[in-house]
C-alpha cells in the first residue's frame, strides 16, 4: 500500500495540503502535528547538522491553516561554533500562520558527576494497531484506539507511528519527535466533554532523538483558568524518556471537538 503523507511537494519551498493534513477544528483547518512536521522537515533540511542535536523546536501557530499552497520561508539567525538558530515561516496567500525556531547544540561529552532525575515510566498498550497508527490509554480506561473512550478526568497517554509529512520522503527521528510531541496537546486537554481548548503552540525539548517509529506521548501536568490552559507531556521510545512538550491553549467552546460525536471522523485515524 502507498505510504499517507499530509504534503505534496509542487516547488521548491511551496506544498499543497492533503486530506490527511485536515483537523477536526473546521472543515478546511489544518492539524497541529501536520504543520508542527512540515516546519520541523524543512528545518532540519536547511540547516540540520550530524554534529548537533535540534535541541529545541517552538512553533507558534498564528492563525488556522488551510488547504492551500502553503510556502516555507527560512533564516539561519546564528551560526555557531557550539549554538545554532534557525527560524522558519509558513506563508498562505501571503499571510505567515506559522512561525518556527530550532535551537541546534553541538554534541559532546557529558560532565562529571550526576544529577537529579525524575523517575519516569511509560508503558504502552500490549498489540499497537499498525494499520492506523495509533492508540491512546488513560488511567480509567486503560488502552484502546477510540479517543472516545478516553473523555474522563484521568491522566492520559499517546502511542503513535507519525505518517510522512511530504509525499516519497520518510520522517526523520527529529521529524517524527516533533510531530508525535503535538499530541501532549490531546493528551492534556482532552476532558469528559472532549477538546475545548486549541492549542496556540508547541514547544518540544530533546536530550536526544528517538530511536524508534513508535513514540509515546504522557501527560504530566495540566492548569487551567479563566479560558487559558497549560500542559506538559514526557516522550518515550522503548529506551526511554528522552524529551518534553509543552502547549500552552485557548478555550474555543465554539467548536469544542466531542470524539463521540466526532463531526469529522474520517479524520481520525
Amino acid at each position: 500500500m502507498a505510504r499517507p503523507f499530509h504534503f505534496v511537494q509542487t516547488e521548491q519551498d511551496t506544498f499543497l495540503p492533503t486530506a490527511y493534513a485536515q483537523s477536526h477544528w473546521g472543515p478546511d483547518h489544518l492539524n497541529g502535528p501536520a504543520l508542527v512536521g512540515l516546519v520541523a522537515r524543512t528545518l532540519e533540511t536547511a540547516f540540520g547538522r550530524p554534529e548537533f542535536l535540534p535541541a529545541r523546536l517552538t512553533v507558534d501557530l498564528f492563525k488556522a491553516a488551510r488547504g492551500v499552497p502553503t510556502t516555507a520561508k527560512l533564516a539561519l539567525v546564528r551560526d555557531g561554533r557550539r549554538v545554532r538558530n534557525a527560524e522558519c515561516e509558513l506563508v498562505q496567500d501571503g499571510v505567515t500562520v506559522v512561525r518556527a525556531t530550532l535551537v541546534q547544540y553541538r554534541l559532546s561529552e557529558p560532565p562529571r558527576g550526576r544529577e537529579w532525575v525524575a523517575p519516569m515510566t511509560f508503558t504502552g498498550p500490549v498489540d499497537r494497531d499498525d494499520a492506523r497508527g495509533i492508540g491512546i490509554g488513560s488511567d480509567d480506561a486503560g488502552w484502546t484506539g477510540a479517543i472516545a473512550d478516553h473523555q474522563n478526568t484521568s491522566r492520559k497517554r499517546f502511542v503513535n507511528r507519525t505518517i510522512d509529512v511530504v509525499e516519497g520522503d520518510a520522517n526523520s527521528p527529529f521529524v517524527r519527535a516533533a510531530m508525535a510531541a503535538e499530541g501532549t496537546s490531546l493528551v492534556t486537554n482532552l476532558g469528559t466533554a472532549g477538546v475545548g481548548y486549541i492549542n496556540g503552540d508547541l514547544t518540544v525539548a530533546l536530550s536526544r532523538l528517538p530511536g524508534d517509529e513508535w513514540i509515546g506521548v504522557q501527560a504530566d501536568s495540566h492548569w487551567a483558568a479563566d479560558g487559558i490552559s497549560v500542559g506538559a507531556s514526557t516522550l518515550f521510545d522503548s529506551a526511554g524518556a528522552f524529551g518534553t512538550g509543552m502547549v500552552t491553549a485557548v478555550a474555543n467552546p465554539a467548536a469544542q471537538i466531542d470524539f463521540a460525536n466526532d463531526p469529522f471522523p474520517e479524520r481520525t485515524r
